[in-house]
This record gives structure tokens, sequence and C-alpha cells, in this order.
């Protein structure tokens, strides 16, 4: 039984950087590949760190019931196809969301077992001093940004855990925790080893 896992966290706070170690590190884990329809960043890859598609193609997905969960963030929209997620489970594959808090409370009215992680920065300052060092955004931006991770972490409590992003390898190690932990629960742990437990008992 693999497990669903939505990490969620404002700008800024190292979660793409987080998942990524976790995909290097980590076997039988994999991250569903968003939609969106803004414009890539340099450096981005279509279908490696987002499909890009047109609003047209968005909505044709959405009015199919495509997603199970879309929102619109800064303007754009962004949506988690059920064709890719649950075709990824099916591989048996442990699957990770990276989408913010308004795609996780869809998420799991869809999918109750899935586990909700949300990542916090250290302290505002924390935040703003890595908004402004990404040299992504402009000034305005980046306040913008600021006013929208607030809101975001109001959120923190819809969560089932919390991991402060405060040094990069605590944070890290946190987060593996997390996903080994609900590997050993009763339920994962009987279904994998189903042959040795009849085996013993």
């Amino acid at each position: 039984m693999a497990n669903l896992f939505i990490i969620s966290a404002p700008s800024g706070c190292g979660k793409t950087s987080l998942v990524k170690k976790l995909i290097d590190q980590i076997d039988d884990i994999c991250v569903a590949i968003s939609h969106t329809t803004r414009e890539p960043r340099p450096g981005e890859v279509n279908g490696e760190n987002y499909f890009f598609v047109s609003s047209d193609d968005f909505e044709r997905i959405k009015n199919n019931d495509g997603f199970i969960e879309n929102a619109i963030v800064f303007g754009n929209q962004y949506g988690s196809a059920k064709k890719t997620v649950d075709g990824l489970l099916e591989l048996d594959k442990d699957v990770i969301l990276e989408i913010d808090w308004q795609g996780a409370r869809q998420v799991r009215k869809l999918y109750s077992n899935a586990v909700s992680i949300f990542i916090l920065p250290p302290s505002i300052k924390s935040l703003n001093d890595r908004l402004n060092k990404r040299n992504q955004d402009s000034k305005s931006t980046v306040q913008k940004r600021m006013q929208e991770a607030i809101g975001e972490m109001e959120h923190f409590n819809e969560f089932d855990y919390i991991v402060i992003n405060d040094d990069f390898d605590i944070a890290f190690n946190d987060l593996s925790s997390i996903i080994t932990s609900q590997r050993l629960l009763l339920g994962q742990q009987r279904d994998k080893h189903q042959n040795l437990i009849k085996s013993l008992i």
C-alpha cells in the first residue's frame, strides 16, 4: 500500500530543495508533477518541474474533473491531475504532492489517508531574506509573496506534521523520519511482509 504525502510551505521555505533531496536519497518515492498556467522560470523544464499548459488546456482538464486539487496562486492556476497521482500509487510508489494549503484541503477530502506536512521558516526575517536572495522577483513581488506567506502560515494547524526549516540537514532528517514512520505502520508492514508474518505465526 503506497502512501500519499502532501508537502506544503510558503514560497522561500526551501520546500523544493528538501523534496529534491528526498527523491534523490529515498527509494520508491516520487513527486506527482503538477500542471500550471504560469510561464517557466529560468532552468525549469516542462514535464520535470511542472507541466506548463495554456489556460484553455487547464480549464479543459478541470472541467472534465481531471484534477484532484487546483488553486490560483499569484494569478496563475495550478492543479494535480488525478490520472498522474493514481497512476503512481498503482505502481506501489509513495507519492509526494507539492501543493499549497488550499490544495491540501481538497486532496484530504478525496484521499483520507494522505499524510500532510507543513514546512515553516525559522523567522519572518529569514523568509524575507531567502526570497530576496533568490533574485527571481521584483521588490514588489517579494512584498506580495511575504503577505501571502503570512496568510498561508495561518493554516499550519490543518496539517499532520510541522517541520521547521532552519537548518537544512535537520529539516531533511525530520522529513525522512516522517516518511519512514509511515512506512513502518502496522498496515504497511503487514501488507509488505505478509509471507514472513504467516511463516512466523
